[in-house]
């Protein structure tokens, strides 16, 4: 079957590429369906607002840790992968290792931040410390996550099609059948671990029936301090990234209550649901649009600007249908109490533009060498992000949150406007979002009438 092209891009290589981001957005797109139909609707309704919060506090304070216990190596080991593939072994064994020493330091620095925050802090949410620690266990679990960059690096989309899909479809059944028989809230933690344990377990199969030498990964110290090397910048990067998108949700449990952050919780988690389809679409078009930077960089720039320009229609598309349908579907699929969740998920959805736009830079800028300015650019956004909340929340409640996230996005994206060697990106980035190059096109065919 013959795929349809975009304009800008050579038909034949984007066909060779969609086809392997056909597969991982087909993954992605069962296991959205799943994540929405149970977590997002079915289970708040479930447990009422309230109880929702307190589901997914615990889950908030963690995604801090989680992106430290992570250490930034995914990119790299995908890298190291492809050019190395002899030594796939003792680069899994090592980045496997790091990854459990790490999760495991992180989970009594979890509990004991915890414990400081809320001897010194009044605002802190009453949630008990059992579901904290069976929270911070995914630090542990996702540590086998790094198989998924061996299939990435071989380009074996429909393999972890198999694994994602399967693993969320697993979790979703589970998850209705603790709804059918009333279980309580802690059953529901639990499960926030064992969706990992699901994910992580598929891998292990997938990895097993596919290379069979899961037993022969081996730690190297001198990989270990390679991949630390170059990755430490990034760990810190995801830090400030996951501080400055769980940020609103920290701050509304602390300054409203937990009934606020269980109406707020799925707004957000619709808005930010279909951020896999920028993030696919990028990582298989992106190689062949790097290729052409030592080849013919006025080429090379030409793709970029078609690259900035799809994100900012999808973006676009993708919010102006969903402030359209918001108002019928939480009427339809909600319980009363959720209401105004339907206004932060209308607002909340225009960030959707500035993060496929940074996501398509951010490779961009990993292509350079550039991790020094990612992490200062995430610090930027986790600085405004923090400041706007705090300002924002006392006056207009959970909306000022969305409002907040939607501004830090946007200054984030357009960080690069103020640094030198990467502002040529970023006006590219802006021509795009303010639809110059489609203006354009479109005069000149005018003139041609």
């Amino acid at each position: 079957m013959k795929i349809p092209s975009l304009p800008g891009f050579n038909p034949e290589a984007f066909e060779k590429y969609f086809k392997n981001t056909g597969w991982l957005l087909m993954a992605r797109v069962g296991a959205l369906f799943l994540k929405m139909l149970v977590t997002a609707i079915a289970l708040p309704n479930y447990l009422g607002a309230e109880l929702n919060g307190a589901l997914n506090y615990p889950l908030v304070y963690v995604s801090f840790f989680l992106a430290i216990s992570g250490l930034g190596l995914d990119t790299f080991i995908t890298r190291e992968l492809i050019k190395y593939p002899e030594k796939r072994t003792e680069i899994l064994g090592t980045s496997f290792g790091l990854r459990v020493i790490s999760g495991i330091l992180m989970i009594p620095i979890i509990i004991l931040s915890f414990m400081g925050l809320r001897e010194i802090s009044q605002n802190m949410p009453d949630t008990p410390l059992l579901h904290l620690g069976i929270v911070s266990l995914i630090c542990v679990f996702q540590s086998l996550f790094i198989i998924d960059n061996v299939f990435q690096s071989t380009v074996q989309g429909k393999q972890i099609m198999k694994v994602q899909v399967g693993g969320n479809s697993l979790s979703a059944l589970f998850k209705i059948l603790l709804i059918f028989f009333n279980a309580p809230l802690i059953s529901f933690i639990i499960m926030l671990s064992l969706d990992v344990i699901i994910l992580s377990l598929g891998y292990v199969w997938l990895y097993q029936i596919k290379y069979t030498d899961i037993n022969k990964w081996k730690f190297n110290p001198e990989i270990a301090k390679n991949l630390l090397k170059k990755s430490w910048p990034l760990a810190f990067s995801a830090l400030f990234v996951t501080l400055y998108m769980k940020i609103d949700q920290m701050m509304i449990a602390a300054m409203i209550d937990k009934t606020a952050l269980g109406i707020y919780t799925p707004a957000i988690s619709i808005s930010e649901a279909w951020y896999f389809v920028p993030m696919a679409i990028i990582t298989s078009l992106f190689p062949a649009i790097i290729r052409l930077r030592d080849q013919n960089i006025a080429h090379f720039k030409k793709r970029m600007q078609n690259l900035y320009d799809l994100m900012v229609w999808m973006g676009f598309i993708v919010a102006i249908i969903t402030s359209i349908l918001t108002p019928f579907l939480y009427d339809l699929l909600y319980i009363d109490e959720y209401a105004e969740g339907a206004n932060v998920l209308v607002i909340h959805i225009w960030a959707g533009i500035f993060i496929s736009l940074s996501l398509a830079n951010g490779q961009y800028l990993l292509a350079e060498g550039y991790t020094k300015i990612m992490l200062i650019r995430s610090l930027i956004g986790a600085l405004i992000n923090t400041i706007l909340n705090f300002y924002w929340i006392p006056i207009y409640g959970i909306q000022g949150a969305a409002f907040a996230t939607v501004v830090a996005y946007a200054c984030s994206a357009f960080f690069g406007l103020l640094i030198p060697k990467i502002r040529e990106q970023s006006l590219m980035m802006l021509q795009s979002l303010l639809l110059f190059p489609f203006i354009i096109r479109n005069l000149k065919l005018l003139r041609k009438d």
